[in-house]
């Protein structure tokens, strides 16, 4: 760390640091400042450092600290004001609200002090001439935090009928308090109303929209929003998570985790900041914070996981409830300590009543990783009846009326009555049906329960119903794998029944299952066979068996039904078996169709997923969508979580390749969040997330989709997911850090994806992702790391054949190179390459369509070449050599627009900007009257112009620009249209009057 030895020394040290993380380290470096601002015997820097340290102090964690600094710059000014400039006058009123609000954070610092505070700041304003809107500001928080709403609301009123001027806070802030006012008072809606414009992007500042979106989560719950709510909290706590002074927004957003099922979320986020813990240097937010870590803790404890471990103040280790009992214990006291002050009961009133909030949504998905901790297993109790509890024969009629009408469920109702008959005496009829179905929630293991089933059906003296549950233990056989022994054992059983059925000692309801179970057995062996003409021919003939014996005899009986639409699903798979698929399509159709009309659309949903998978191999996107959405609809609450999770996730794929992306990212939240369920976070959850951050990305949602896409990275590995996916995630995330402004972050991504895609045999990937690391380097202010990543990009698109690629590397290159050793010099030499290889590709395309884009690229290289030479020229650069650039600089404008002009009407808007650029370039070489000429020629493309929608299909260069800020400095970016002409007109007009006044 050097030694500060003058002022400009200082003011350099203080910017620096203005740009380091909020946190102590920040805070002791002002310190240091402000005991070397002492050492240079200048009182204004001095007035500068302290100011310094107190805007350090005010966005970290140790804002109590700000008061003493404050406090001398007023002693300061009240003795010499003439050692204040301008600026340090301005702020030094302006720093009064801070200190303010400050004082009503620490519950130390008397009441009276802060109205004797707030009097001073109200003299001092009008003393200097300013409004009282920020004094009447401050009035207003003084009364919300000791909850006098009268004398709020007054203050309130007062405050926005005062007029703005230099002294009331940026709109951004002054409309969160205005709306955290609005929301504590229970007008939830008009909150929202005063925060659209922040929350739209219209204000910002240092803390906004952060605390906006933070505030706005609770309100939004309230009001049945919660769409917005999970965006907000996306948005939010990205801003957020790295700002050590924002503790209370922090805990906004803890809060919304505790009230919306994600409390594995909310552990997340505390497990990030354990300094929170403890900080004591600003109370207030300590308060909230700890409120709602009580909340959370309570809210897990209710869940059972009172006893689980979970992160908190350091020394020790904590369980939820301990955790709670320690929090509420702290914020109360906390809390206390403002009452006392303030002589009321608000503060703890508050605090308790956040406490206490109950959950504003079950479980509201939020598309990144959080599986809901779940509570532990509690222990198998006997069953024992107590008052008011069902009676075994009821036990019984309940589970008989599920199975009969083939209900869900109806396996659960039957273990149920098993459990409370115990080792009473039943009837065989009972025992067997409790065995009957004890088997078929066993699957494969089930094949001895089905045989002891059919023993107790033979002794209650139904043999029909024997035969059916052996049958479904041969076809438990199949399904296990063992198809050559169930195959023989059915047909036994088939004959046995037919021959029963004829004679009348069985109904159609148990022959119909021997005959069903029989087909499904001949239709595993058509399978095993691959679809083999005979094994084909008897699954059929046994389907047809069925409807045989069924079709048209169903009554009101339901399963009866359920075995005519099975029927007409199971030749879907055959036709499916035989390479019909379309005729596998419509079958499957017909069977779904079926079982929604017995009243049973929850079977339907295993055909209509099926019909989804041929529609969609078919390429019938419609029919594909449908069956989804029907599948999803029949299998409603029913559905189990992997399932679900497949179904929206399919879903989702469909609805993104119509560019449905809004419903798209539902589908694919939802998705994700029943793959959580399901246990699957790590694979199928994984990928649901990287779809659903594709599809927010698709609607500029940035930061929603780098929250989501960051999520969904750690779980998504090449050998479960596939390196493509990992790239492209990786692309996608680039992306999104790009737009939000954190390039540094996106070039570490574009090159991770990079280096994956280096190893492909396809390498137009590992180009692009190259070229567009080159471009976010660039734009993190690191030129000489941005130049190796255009380099590397050049040499694939030259590898590959990829003329305009290499083009536009070597054009970033020369701008790149201004700013590095190369200087001048070497961007000369690239921008010449540039031309070359544009010129030589143009000269060999293989076709007018490609011939016409490299003509397009060659106009936009002259005209950034002669941007390069212009900014080239330094400083006081107008001698000889100066003007001996600017001249090569025209001459490249001429080339340019030649280029342009052999391009036509789709070039027009290319071809007016280069001339405006030569204009100006004239004007500056003291030729007007060519300047006039170009004007008038400009003017003269447009004159009696209204073809605006066909006219700017070109690149619109913007008139000296040489870069569009898309990273690779060819300045193509632009807008079509009216506003391009209009743009044009005034300005080829304005260069009129210019040149004649020269």
């Amino acid at each position: 760390m050097s030694e500060i030895l003058d002022f400009d020394a200082l003011r350099e040290a203080m910017a620096e640091n203005s740009e380091q993380p909020e946190g102590p380290a920040r805070n002791a470096r002002a310190e240091e400042l402000l005991a070397a601002a002492e050492k240079l015997g200048i009182p204004l820097a001095v007035i500068e450092a302290l100011g310094h340290q107190l805007k350090v102090y005010n966005y970290s964690s140790e804002k109590g600290k700000m008061f003493v600094p404050f406090a001398r710059l007023l002693r300061m000014w009240d003795e010499r004001p003439e050692d204040f400039d301008a600026y340090e006058t301005h702020s030094l009123h302006w720093v009064f609200k801070w200190v303010s609000a400050g004082m009503l954070d620490q519950p130390h610092i008397p009441l009276a002090s802060i109205e004797k505070w707030l009097g001073e700041m109200e003299r001092r304003y009008r003393l200097a001439g300013h409004s009282e809107r920020a004094v009447r500001s401050a009035e207003h928080s003084v009364a919300a935090h000791v909850g006098d709403v009268a004398r709020a609301e007054r203050a309130y009123a007062a405050w926005l009928a005062a007029d703005r001027d230099t002294m009331a806070d940026c709109h951004a802030c002054e409309l969160h308090g205005q709306g955290w006012w609005q929301a504590e008072l229970g007008r939830d809606a008009e909150a929202l109303r005063l925060w659209r414009p922040v929350l739209e992007g219209e204000y910002a500042c240092a803390h906004e929209p952060h605390t906006v979106f933070a505030s706005s989560l609770v309100p939004l719950l309230r009001l049945g929003r919660p769409d917005e709510a999970r965006a907000n909290h996306l948005r939010g706590f990205r801003l957020v998570r790295a700002m050590e002074s924002m503790r209370g927004a922090y805990a906004e957003h803890v809060e919304f985790c505790a009230l919306t099922g994600n409390e594995a979320r909310g552990l997340e986020l505390l497990a990030e900041r354990p300094a929170y813990f403890t900080d004591d240097g600003h109370p207030q937010s300590k308060l909230d914070f700890l409120s709602v870590v009580a909340l959370l803790m309570d809210r897990l404890t209710g869940l059972g996981l009172g006893e689980r471990q979970v992160p908190g103040p350091a020394g020790r280790e904590w369980t939820a409830r301990e955790l709670a009992a320690h929090a509420r214990g702290e914020a109360l006291a906390l809390a206390a300590r403002f009452d006392e002050r303030n002589g009321t009961a608000h503060v703890s009133d508050r605090a308790r009543a956040r406490m206490a909030r109950q959950p504003l949504a079950e479980r509201l998905p939020l598309g990144v990783r959080s599986v809901r901790p779940a509570p532990p297993p509690a222990p198998p109790a006997a069953p024992v009846r107590a008052a008011g509890q069902p009676d075994l024969p009821a036990l019984l009629a309940e589970a008989r009326r599920l199975s009969d009408g083939l209900r869900p469920n109806a396996v659960e109702a039957w273990v149920a009555a098993a459990a409370a008959a115990g080792d009473a005496e039943l009837d065989p009829r009972d025992r067997a049906e409790m065995a009957d179905h004890e088997a078929m929630s066993l699957g494969p293991e089930g094949t001895g329960l089905f045989e002891r089933a059919a023993a107790l059906y033979a002794e209650a003296g139904d043999p029909g119903e024997a035969l059916a549950a052996r049958a479904r233990g041969a076809y438990v056989r199949a399904l296990a794998g063992d198809v050559d022994g169930a195959v023989p054992a059915v047909a036994g059983l088939y004959d046995e029944v037919l021959a029963l059925y004829a004679a009348g000692g069985t109904g159609m309801r148990q022959t119909a299952s021997v005959v069903m179970s029989r087909a499904r057995i001949l239709t595993r062996r058509a399978h095993q066979a691959e679809g083999e003409g005979a094994a084909l021919a008897e699954a059929e003939a046994a389907v047809r068996e069925v409807l045989a014996l069924v079709d048209g005899r169903t009554g009101e009986d339901v399963r009866l039904a359920a075995r005519v639409a099975e029927a007409q699903a199971m030749f879907g798979e055959l036709a499916g078996l035989a390479g019909d698929l379309p005729r596998a399509a419509e079958l499957f159709a017909r069977g779904a169709a079926a079982f929604v009309a017995a009243g049973l659309p929850w079977y339907a949903v295993e055909y209509e997923a099926r019909l989804a998978s041929l529609a969609h191999h078919l390429g019938d996107a419609a029919e594909t969508e449908r069956a989804l959405r029907a599948a999803l609809e029949h299998g409603g609450a029913h559905l189990e979580a992997p399932g679900r999770a497949q179904l929206h996730l399919q879903l989702a794929e469909v609805l993104g390749g119509r560019d449905d992306f809004v419903d798209a990212a539902r589908h694919a939240l939802e998705a994700a969040h029943w793959a959580d369920g399901a246990g699957e976070s790590a694979t199928l959850g994984a990928w649901a997330r990287q779809q659903l951050g594709g599809f927010l990305l698709r609607q500029g949602r940035w930061a929603e989709a780098a929250e989501v896409l960051e999520s969904a990275l750690p779980d998504l590995t090449a050998e479960t997911h596939g390196d493509g996916a990992v790239v492209q995630t990786q692309w996608w995330l680039g992306d999104c850090l790009s737009e939000l402004g954190e390039h540094r972050a996106a070039a570490e991504r574009r090159l991770q994806a990079a280096e994956i895609a280096r190893h492909w045999p396809e390498q137009h990937d590992h180009a692009t992702l190259a070229h567009l690391a080159g471009e976010s380097l660039g734009q993190a202010g690191l030129p000489d790391e941005a130049d190796r990543a255009y380099a590397r990009a050049g040499d694939l698109w030259r590898t590959l054949g990829n003329s305009p690629g290499l083009i536009r590397s070597l054009r970033a290159r020369a701008w790149l190179a201004l700013e590095t050793e190369g200087g001048p010099a070497e961007a000369r030499a690239l921008m010449a390459e540039a031309v070359r290889v544009c010129e030589a590709a143009r000269e060999s395309a293989p076709d007018q369509e490609t011939r016409q884009q490299l003509v397009a690229e060659l106009g936009d290289t002259h005209r950034q070449f002669a941007d390069l030479l212009t900014r080239s020229v330094s400083e006081g650069g107008e001698g000889p050599a100066g003007r001996a650039v600017l001249e090569e600089a025209l001459s490249r404008l001429q080339r340019a627009a030649e280029v342009f002009t052999s391009l036509g009407e789709g070039a027009l808007h290319s071809r007016t900007g280069t001339e405006l650029t030569a204009g100006w370039l004239e004007i500056e070489l003291d030729r007007p009257a060519d300047a006039r000429a170009r004007a008038r020629a400009v003017l003269s493309a447009y004159d009696g112009y209204d073809g605006y929608d066909n006219a700017g299909t070109d690149a619109d260069a913007e008139t000296g620009s040489g870069d569009d800020g898309d990273g690779d400095g060819d300045g193509d970016g632009g807008d079509d249209g009216r506003s391009t002409v209009r743009a044009r007109r005034a300005e080829a007009q304005h260069m009129l009057r210019v040149a004649s006044q020269d």
